[in-house]
């Protein structure tokens, strides 16, 4: 987001000190413009039309979330409301930056870059003697299919360092717009590798004999569901304020994992956001 701020910076600065060379005072309006001028204008217009194109929303939220996937103890956390667009194909939010490779009668494939943010042992009391799983880079593909206020998905993603592992989800959403009022819901199934499964569920012997956890492999299979649902109230055009909450329910190995002390993995949400 640091880098996508001095993008912005470096589109406004330019064309604000443009703009102010195009007063030219009283009597030179009827002067016609040079060679220059109209490279300088032609830019400006550019400038703008690239900008036009932008959609970014910015704002801050607190949200309560479980220590770490599969905890039964609950931490609140500050966290930013960022996203942008940049016409209809390339879409920045929490989960990376999208790029639509294919848009026709409401499909659209596309690929994205983004990060798994790993596990801290010291996240939770319960995890020390686990270790920490680092942070690593996702690359990755999603699709889907809309129509009206529907839309079904699929997006699978591939972690380079950290847990080395590979996602998939399948998930549908609807959403419905009444006055000022925004309503969405959404439902959906993740899949995960034996990586990603014994990374963050798995517990080996040396990990058992640090932690007194009994030792556990797992599976590749349906990590979890989940079921969410947010109301977002705009207070002006640019304005507007937005709570979520949702659960998910840990499955197969990972809900049998002695790291999990609670299937059940709820959160809930509240923002402010501006649109620009």
């Amino acid at each position: 987001m640091r880098i996508f701020a001095l993008a912005c910076a470096a589109l406004f600065t330019p064309i604000t000190a443009k703009g102010a060379d195009l007063d030219t005072g009283p009597g030179d309006s009827s002067a016609p413009a040079t060679t220059s001028e109209q490279a300088q204008l032609s830019r400006i217009d550019r400038a703008f039309a690239v900008l036009h194109e932008w959609n970014v929303v910015v704002g801050a939220a607190a949200i309560v979330v479980p220590e770490y996937e599969g905890s039964d103890k609950f931490k609140v956390l500050p966290f930013p409301l960022v996203s942008a667009s940049y016409g209809d194909w390339l879409h920045l939010d929490a989960k990376g930056l999208t790029a639509d490779l294919y848009t026709s009668n409401g499909f659209r494939f596309g690929v994205r870059g983004g990060y798994e943010m790993g596990r801290k042992e010291d996240d939770s009391d319960y995890l020390a003697g686990l270790g920490d799983i680092d942070m690593g880079g996702v690359i990755g593909g999603v699709a889907s299919y809309e129509t009206g206020p529907f839309k079904i998905y699929a997006e699978i993603d591939k972690t380079l360092g950290s847990s080395d592992g590979l996602t998939g989800t399948l998930g549908a959403s609807a959403s419905h717009k009444y006055d000022r009022f925004i309503f969405s819901a959404d439902t959906s199934a993740t899949f995960a590798d034996d990586n990603y499964m014994q990374a963050y569920f798995g517990v080996n012997a040396s990990q058992s004999a640090r932690s007194g956890l009994a030792q556990y492999d797992a599976k590749a299979g349906l990590k979890r569901v989940d079921v969410k649902a947010s109301v977002t109230y705009m207070i002006t055009e640019n304005w507007s304020v937005t709570g979520a909450a949702g659960a998910g329910l840990l499955m197969g190995d990972a809900k049998d994992s002695p790291v999990v002390k609670d299937k059940v993995q709820p959160f809930a949400m509240m923002g402010l956001a501006y649109r620009f």
